[in-house]
């Protein structure tokens, strides 16, 4: 079959690899139509690479149609329509039962201390194939996938793999008063996205905050109050221009949906880059002990959120000596949840709103839809923040 792999910083290739098979006897094997790449896929092609092998395959947004099921799995049959979640959880242990799949006890990546095993996303999350290809191996046939059903278009379904659960988690962790103010800082993917589920339930007021024109303009048109972080000089203007939309008491909650890669941080920047150029066995440890991420988005969001609001973060961070001004969140009594999205903890909660009305608009989100043999030079536009790109959809 055919699929990206990463060979290097910055360097992705689809090539052609052997199909995946049946393994376990609850394994399925599922026929990609769709598979997206997603903002944290830029850190496996600019950062992590001290956790990748060459010929790993990426991608963790994928669905299909079922190929081959494993002789015990029940649910499912060859032809079925199935969205695959990014963390893989059995469904049935500790964690799962209370809603943490990406938690998972059956999958935890014990040796490097992580939770669930996720697909396409380096040794630390268990060096799973992805789904940017054209054919993927799903374990537990009965609990994980997401059936859903044939007719409308992949892009009514493919977003449950990530997108949503992501977004809609991260709204549900804001914990947003009815008719209140949520600032989202990031207008990719996920924050365009928490901006649409925040306004359909019962936000008076989303703030979007980003800095490239084509984000803006999408989150404008869909009723979001944008703020233009070129034209605020700092974090104190920035804050300022919040406070001026909220009574001057700050946003109810913010979602920091930005994550280690935020502007604003040159020494962190480079740090981050040159320890991606060291030798693997060099550049893990520092990364491990010493790694320190781009705070520019986190700490904003501490600053903008009223005392008493709640910081929900969905961005990815991987430092393990961040700093963290905790007199300031001590002081305006800030709560602040965050982690991987519990995917199938919220799918029937989303499964309603995929509906022919659409009211979170899934159909059309994408800006691009490129063939799978494109993926290499879609990763380098999202990266650059090119041509409008804010989500691309790869088909096999």
């Amino acid at each position: 079959m055919r699929a990206l792999t990463w060979q290097g910083r910055e360097d992705v290739r689809v090539e052609t690899v052997p199909d995946p098979a049946v393994q376990d006897p609850t394994d399925i094997v599922v026929k990609v139509t769709t598979t997206g790449i997603c903002g944290s896929d830029l850190h496996l092609y600019s950062v992590l690479g001290a956790y990748l092998e060459p010929g790993d395959i990426l991608g963790h947004e994928a669905m299909g149609t079922v190929e081959e099921t494993g002789p015990e799995v029940r649910t499912l049959t060859p032809g079925d329509r199935v969205v695959v979640p990014f963390n893989i959880s059995c469904g049935t242990c500790f964690m799962c039962g209370r809603g943490l799949h990406s938690q998972c006890e059956t999958t935890q990546v014990r040796e490097h201390g992580k939770g669930a095993a996720l697909f396409g996303y380096t040794k630390l999350y268990g060096q799973v194939p992805g789904g940017q290809a054209e054919y993927l191996r799903v374990p537990f046939g009965d609990t994980l996938p997401v059936k859903v059903p044939s007719g409308p278009p992949d892009e009514r379904f493919v977003y449950l793999s990530d997108v949503l659960p992501t977004a809609w988690q991260a709204v549900e962790y804001a914990a947003l008063p009815p008719g209140g103010s949520l600032t989202v800082l990031g207008l990719g993917p996920i924050g365009q996205m928490a901006a649409r589920i925040a306004l359909h339930r019962g936000a008076g007021l989303v703030i979007g905050v980003d800095l490239v024109d084509a984000r803006l303009d999408k989150a404008r048109s869909l009723g979001v109050h944008t703020l233009d972080l070129r034209e605020l000089s700092d974090n104190g203007s920035l804050s300022a221009a919040v406070a001026d939309l909220t009574d001057g008491r700050g946003s109810d909650s913010v979602i920091d949906a930005v994550g280690m890669e935020a502007h604003g941080s040159t020494a962190a920047s480079l740090a981050q880059k040159a320890t991606a150029m060291l030798p693997d066995a060099l550049a893990r440890p520092l990364m491990e002990h010493l790694g320190v991420d781009r705070m520019g988005a986190l700490h904003a969001g501490i600053d903008l959120v009223r005392r008493g609001g709640t910081l929900s973060v969905s961005g990815v961070y991987g430092g393990a000596v961040d700093p963290m001004p905790l007199l300031t969140m001590f002081d305006k009594q800030i709560q602040m949840r965050m982690g991987q999205a519990n995917v199938r903890a919220w799918t029937d909660d989303i499964l309603p709103l995929l509906t022919d009305a659409d009211p979170l608009g899934v159909e059309g989100f994408a800006t691009h839809t490129v063939p799978l043999e494109e993926a290499p030079q879609a990763y380098a536009r999202f990266q650059a923040k090119e041509d409008g790109m804010i989500k691309t959809l790869l088909v096999p």
